[in-house]
């Protein structure tokens, strides 16, 4: 038996905020990051709905891109002493998922963030709250998933819970939030999304229900992430749906290792983060040459780049094709192709961010994490320790994957 679980409503379209209006409660907590959201205005529109639904609003601000394990806790204390029936959660993924976190702590006080983090282990939520997300980014799509990304900095470890207890009980896709990204987010974003919809298509937990979720986000990508990061408005907007679209799939048909790769280097290295985002795009077509070795897999990407109209006449032929095609996206998105050339801000760069000697001496414990990470096991091929450190050496140096 396998399950398909998505929000109880999903409200999409320009206006689409409103719907915060009809919420039925007495209480919300409002939780946002750094500041875009008050500064484009949607904050004070969204705390100004609830409170026509008749409801006090609480404001919990500040949350920091990858939020921590101690920002949970401390928005968990406030959600205590607050006691919300509504928890709305607002911005890109960061914000979505440290309030899915706090949620969890809110309802069960004595849970540890060990606790959270074991896979599909959550109590039952909606004890005391329910929870919206409106996403502003075009990525995560974190407002419809089972996920939540939450970073212990003291290990320098990414740490993904997951539960379809966590699924948001409404998502608000209004695009009018997502025009106003800058474009380094649209691009890091967008190849965030690409990254879950070919991820869902070749895991091995597929499914007729997620299939076409997938397939149609990569078309939709396809046509619209790099029109979107030209400043096009109109396919901004249909990115908002397209991301979203792939969130849908992945929740339910869950990643592969190149998320296990991305959660577990994003913030193993002194000089910086690596975004996520970006790092799913630097490591995305080594991983898809490496998966490809499996037959399963490399006719489920025969059939991606058949889909998207990328030619050739045989599945290995196709499978090349769909990396070419991608490693020309992030150089149309400005990204860069290997780990060695990331610099500050995730652009490309001659001397990165990550010195080789501090990657070398990392490697081992990061091809552990990565394969201990609850993304793997939905990977077409399991890997080694030795094929991870192997595969995380050509993602540093950009060299060809053959084993």
């Amino acid at each position: 038996m396998a399950r398909f679980t998505l929000p109880r409503d999903l409200y999409h379209g320009k206006g689409s905020l409103e719907a915060l209006k009809d919420f039925d409660g007495k209480r919300a907590i409002v939780c946002v990051g750094g500041g875009s959201m008050k500064r484009n205005g949607f904050l004070d529109r969204a705390i100004g709905y609830l409170k026509e639904a008749g409801m006090e609003v609480e404001l919990f601000e500040g949350i920091e891109p990858d939020p921590s394990v101690e920002t949970v806790m401390r928005g968990a204390e406030v959600m205590q002493k607050f006691q919300p029936d509504w928890i709305v959660a607002m911005g890109g993924g960061s914000p979505i998922d440290a309030a899915k976190a706090m949620w969890i702590k809110y309802e069960y006080p004595d849970v540890t963030f060990e606790d959270m983090c074991k896979v599909f282990g959550l109590p039952k939520l909606r004890q005391k709250a329910h929870f919206c997300a409106i996403s502003s980014t075009s990525g995560t799509a974190t407002e419809v998933t089972a996920f939540s990304i939450i970073t212990d900095y003291e290990k320098g470890i990414k740490y993904p819970i997951a539960d379809f207890e966590i699924t948001p009980d409404v998502a608000i896709v209004d695009p009018e939030l997502a025009e106003t990204m800058p474009v380094k987010l649209v691009a890091h974003t967008g190849m965030d999304a690409m990254t879950h919809a070919i991820e869902a298509y070749v895991s091995t937990a597929n499914c007729n229900y997620t299939d076409p979720l997938a397939i149609w986000a990569i078309k939709m990508i396809q046509k619209h992430l790099v029109k979107s990061y030209n400043e096009d408005m109109e396919s901004r907007d249909q990115m908002h749906d397209a991301q979203c679209l792939a969130g849908m799939a992945f929740s339910n048909a869950l990643l592969g290792i190149v998320h296990s790769m991305a959660h577990k280097t994003g913030a193993a290295f002194k000089n910086g983060h690596i975004i996520h985002g970006a790092a799913n795009a630097m490591y995305l077509p080594k991983v898809i040459k490496y998966n490809s070795k499996d037959d399963t897999a490399k006719k489920r990407y025969g059939e991606i780049a058949d889909y998207m109209g990328l030619g050739g006449s045989s599945d290995d032929e196709k499978v090349d094709l769909l990396i070419k095609y991608l490693r020309q996206m992030n150089d149309d998105l400005n990204i860069p192709h290997c780990i060695k050339n990331y610099g500050e801000g995730g652009l490309p760069a001659e001397e990165g961010i990550v010195p080789e000697d501090e990657f070398l001496e990392k490697l081992h414990d990061i091809a552990a994490n990565a394969i201990l990470d609850a993304c793997t096991g939905s990977n077409p091929r399991q890997p080694s320790q030795e094929d991870m450190e192997k595969l995380l050496k050509c993602c540093y140096y950009d060299t060809e994957v053959d084993f």
